[in-house]
């Protein structure tokens, strides 16, 4: 075979030694865990960590002081020991001999002190020796004997080892798709059905009266089944967002939920006062008022209340509606379902039907809460594949 031919070739099927798909939070810790020239990163971006960027207002919220299996939607029993394995302190550790020391806020939430482009420049750094394919769509993935043939719009590629951590559905606009979902579909692999999580609610027409408070925003206290978030809410032009609402929509599909729009509240403090209902309630007046309006009562001492005004104007602390939707996948924060967990081990993060295939981050059927939960598990399952790659 003449030199260019044998030149064509190699360039036509690059043996590599690990394939990581994506180039987000999960596939970089990877890339960064694993030896020097070992991985190639496929990214459909110009740069890598899109996603890490815009996350967190720009400041990243990396992870929480606060872990455990209680913060994801998601079996237990898988989630446990991959966050075992390399939970918050190992992860802040391995930041902190890198020179990034991430700020506690919120109590118990971990930012980037600055910027999410520091985490960025850290992970930029510890993958310079891997290979990183940018503006590169990757088509399909095949196995033949013991080798993937991993297929993209400029090359082809093989490896005994393919990890998928290409994310889910959210953020289109930075290249979010289905290819995870599509490749593990391709092997055999069941998809919990996918929807837009951590997200704002559309309502119905009987509360078209919140988006005439956009902006305004106040503490509340949220009840989905079992399930209670606590946070602030935020009244928006497409109807309510804010940190509790975005919580409540990972545990949402359809029917009704109950907000507390006074948590903590006694009305026994107020009892026969003689101040207007909307200098009592710890409530913007703005929101007071317009309750106030919906309840069809009058804003006038308390005292004058009957005792069946007083009745409607404690429904605020029960308050039920069933939202019409989310704001969809071009605002949510992640995608819930995805890869079925019952098919990948808990401890490898591999393929129990395929050897060499793994599945890392937010593409499996694993979400977490707001606060930094979703970049744990990315940083978490990494490791656990990480572990399993290099046989330790």
């Amino acid at each position: 075979m003449c030199i260019v031919c044998v030149l064509i070739s190699y360039n036509s099927d690059m043996n590599n030694e690990i394939i990581i798909i994506g180039g987000g939070a999960s596939a970089l810790m990877l890339a960064s865990l694993l030896p020097r020239n070992s991985a190639t990163i496929i990214e459909s971006n110009s740069k890598i960590g899109a996603k890490i960027r815009i996350s967190g207002g720009g400041k990243c919220n990396i992870t929480n002081a606060k872990m455990g299996t209680q913060y994801f939607l998601a079996d237990d029993i898988f989630v446990a020991p991959s966050l075992g394995a390399f939970n918050e302190i190992d992860l802040l550790t391995w930041l902190e001999r890198r020179r990034l020391r991430p700020v506690i806020r919120k109590h118990t939430q971990y930012f980037c002190q600055n910027s999410a482009e520091e985490l960025v420049n850290v992970f930029t750094k510890e993958v310079k020796n891997q290979k990183i394919l940018l503006n590169e769509n990757v088509l399909s993935v095949t196995k033949r004997g013991e080798f993937f043939t991993v297929k993209t719009h400029k090359r082809t590629l093989t490896s005994k080892h393919v990890v998928v951590a290409s994310g889910g559905l959210s953020f289109p606009r930075i290249g979010a798709s289905s290819i995870g979902y599509d490749i593990a579909q391709y092997f055999g692999h069941s998809i919990v059905k996918t929807a837009p999580a951590l997200v704002g609610f559309t309502v119905q027409k009987e509360q078209f009266f919140f988006k005439e408070l956009s902006g305004a925003s106040t503490d509340v206290k949220i009840t989905i089944g079992s399930t209670i978030c606590e946070g602030s809410l935020l009244f928006a032009h497409k109807g309510l967002s804010g940190p509790a609402v975005l919580d409540t929509s990972l545990y949402w599909e359809k029917g009704k939920i109950e907000i507390d729009f006074l948590p903590h509240f006694s009305w026994k403090s107020i009892r026969g006062s003689k101040k207007q209902v909307s200098s009592l309630l710890p409530l913007p007046k703005r929101i007071t008022k317009a309750f106030l309006l919906q309840l069809g009562l009058e804003d006038k001492p308390f005292y004058q209340l009957t005792s069946e005004e007083v009745d409607k104007l404690q429904s605020l602390n029960h308050y039920i509606f069933a939202p019409a939707g989310t704001f969809g996948y071009s605002k949510a924060e992640v995608t819930k379902g995805g890869v079925s967990t019952n098919e990948v081990d808990a401890h490898t993060m591999m393929s129990k039907k395929v050897e060499g295939l793994y599945f890392t981050g937010e593409v499996l059927d694993v979400t977490g809460r707001l606060g930094g939960y979703n970049f744990q598990w990315a940083f978490s399952s990494a490791y656990s594949c990480f572990k399993h790659i290099m046989g330790r």
